[in-house]
């Protein structure tokens, strides 16, 4: 089990590796110059078809898609918007330092171009299933934008992302941040023996998730739209209080994430590629810009102009790590419980705990359920 585990281990920080700041930012950048910097200047009209001031069809009569510009976002931010926004910012900062906040900005900011072309083109290149469907997506895209000698590329690509994204990082923080605010507390388990408390909790969100994916994307749409939202706002809310309760500390925290973004100092060694690497690295698990798992959110909106669903994704990023991975860095760094020995979730719920003593670990323990299911 163990050579498993290392050979996994490999596996992973290689694909995780350097070319990955290379393809992602680097593709990102050639994006944002290509598009001279175009969809920003529009950047308003993407939350006016949020609001919905627009009709859907841009006059060309009957619209394709299932979804609203909407639900289509907030569907896309279910995906995104979830433990990696609070474990994964936890996590940064324990291995890369305060700097790897910066770098996840850098990553966000590039990522903002990346969606817009890859929501685009899931719009332009959509495709129909063997149900008669239309869906979008990153296999439509290649299938019907690039030809049938690209297909094998769809295939490859279905294969990874099947293994690559799949939730076991959300539903063992879930279950973790479970145990600790709750069972453990409560002596229902022990810190050294949980198995069956890990296995009940396990089957218990398989039911759950199986009744929300059974209703297929109308459903899953449905859900993440009322949840996502108001899970967002219910975040913004505590963090605010937090933050307006360490107020004097975050001018130095704001100054300390820049400069230990270009000094490498907090990680071991020194050195600052690897800082830059995991701000990277956590800000594409958070945003998850250039995976092209956003263009199958976006690509069932109903709509025909693929510049408009483009500048809805947008948002995405804004949101996710800009504004979300922003509020856990700071109130991690404020409380100054980063210094600690803490990581993941426990790090977080422990910031929280200083302002909310004995409702913090509960606090999270909401928003990593929430977050977490409409993640999975």
């Amino acid at each position: 089990m163990t050579e498993i585990e290392q050979a996994l281990a490999a596996f992973a920080d290689f694909m995780w590796g350097p070319q990955l700041v290379f393809l992602l930012v680097g593709g990102g950048l050639f994006f944002t110059f290509h598009s001279r910097l175009a969809h920003f200047k529009y950047l308003k009209h993407s939350f006016d078809l949020l609001r919905g001031r627009y009709s859907a069809d841009g006059g060309k009569g009957e619209v394709a898609g299932d979804i609203s510009h909407f639900r289509a976002l907030a569907t896309a931010l279910a995906g995104t918007i979830g433990v990696g926004n609070i474990t994964g910012v936890a996590v940064a900062i324990t291995v890369g330092g305060p700097g790897a906040v910066f770098w996840m900005w850098v990553t966000a900011l590039v990522g903002i171009s990346t969606k817009f072309y890859t929501a685009s083109l899931a719009i332009m290149y959509r495709g129909y299933d063997d149900a008669g469907k239309l869906q979008g997506g990153p296999m439509y895209v290649i299938r019907e934008g690039l030809g049938k000698r690209w297909l094998p590329l769809a295939y490859l690509f279905a294969v990874a992302g099947m293994f690559g994204t799949l939730p076991v990082f959300q539903v063992n923080q879930l279950v973790q941040i479970t145990r600790d605010a709750v069972a453990i507390p409560a002596g229902i388990v022990s810190a050294d023996s949980h198995f069956t408390f890990d296995l009940i909790m396990g089957i218990v969100l398989s039911i759950f998730l199986f009744a929300v994916a059974v209703g297929k994307v109308k459903r899953v749409s449905a859900v993440a739209g009322s949840m996502v939202p108001a899970m967002v706002l219910f975040y913004f809310l505590i963090t605010g209080y937090l933050l307006l309760s360490h107020i004097t500390e975050l001018p130095a925290m704001l100054a300390l994430i820049v400069t230990d973004a270009f000094s490498g100092e907090a990680v071991s060694g020194g050195v600052l590629g690897a800082v830059i690497l995991i701000g990277v690295q956590r800000g594409v698990f958070s945003n998850e810009a250039g995976l092209g798992t956003e263009s199958l959110a976006h690509g069932a909106a109903k709509t025909n102009e693929p510049a408009r669903e483009g500048l809805v994704a947008m948002v995405g990023p804004i949101i996710d790590t800009l504004l979300v991975c922003t509020c856990t860095a700071l109130a991690i760094l404020v409380t100054g419980v980063w210094e600690g020995d803490a990581i993941g979730v426990t790090l977080t719920s422990q910031a929280y705990d200083q302002v909310f003593p004995g409702l913090g670990s509960y606090l999270m323990l909401i928003m990593v359920f929430v977050l977490s299911t409409t993640t999975v």
